[in-house]
């Protein structure tokens, strides 16, 4: 299991307060910081992450999470009253912690056209292609029946700021009148579906795809759009 499941210093919200007066000059023995009940739940967002990128929905526990953290399970419902809420708000924390920063996505700039989309589309394919990134596209799409919102979460938080990046560049082309894409954002995610989703559909079903194949399909689908989306 992740490091993140690993036992933090401060202690459990839950437990009860020492009896004694408090130690001067600081907070009182046994109650946690503001901070400290922030971290603690974030360890226990992380660990209920890796919690379901391994297992799944259905065969984890609250018990395992909560003892893996050290937590007793009336602390985990006191913030989350039911696994589907837990489950919710660790997929959210894990999709955000990985997702692309807007400086990360700025980065893909360069005065070619072609190679910024070409970037863009390898950017997606890299973050959503390591280990974990498959994992969880296995688990939305696993789980997409029960919780058919999970889908938007992930396209708010992983894709639309790609989207939005890119929608603005298109729109700036095609003010310059080297392109033609009237609903620039329509068009970025169409253009986002043609380079990245099959090749993340083929990782996330278990195929490998080595550099060579990847660069040839995302060049090639680049040069596509482009042709496509040229002023007549």
């Amino acid at each position: 299991m992740s490091d993140a499941c690993d036992v933090m210093d401060s202690p459990d919200p839950s437990a009860p307060a020492p009896s004694g007066p408090a130690p001067s000059g600081g907070a009182r023995a046994g109650r946690p910081t503001r901070e400290q009940a922030r971290a603690r739940h974030e360890q226990l967002l992380d660990c209920a992450f890796g919690h379901f990128l391994d297992k799944g929905y259905e065969p984890t526990t609250i018990e395992a999470i909560a003892a893996e953290v050290s937590m007793t399970k009336r602390t985990v419902y006191a913030r989350h009253p039911e696994k589907a809420a837990l489950f919710r708000a660790a997929l959210r924390r894990g999709m955000e912690r990985r997702a692309a920063s807007r400086a990360r996505i700025e980065a893909t700039y360069v005065d070619s056209l072609e190679q910024t989309l070409v970037n863009i589309a390898m950017l997606r394919i890299e973050l959503a292609g390591t280990e974990e990134g498959i994992k969880l596209q296995r688990l939305i799409n696993t789980e997409a029946y029960r919780f058919p919102d999970i889908f938007q979460t992930y396209y708010e938080i992983a894709v639309l700021p790609t989207v939005e990046f890119l929608a603005d560049l298109l729109a700036e082309e095609t003010a310059r009148g080297t392109l033609a894409a009237q609903d620039p954002m329509l068009a970025a995610n169409v253009f986002m579906s043609m380079v990245a989703s099959g090749p993340v559909r083929f990782l996330a079903s278990g195929n490998a795809l080595d550099a060579a194949s990847v660069s040839h399909r995302v060049t090639f689908a680049v040069r596509l759009f482009l042709r496509g989306a040229m002023p007549r």
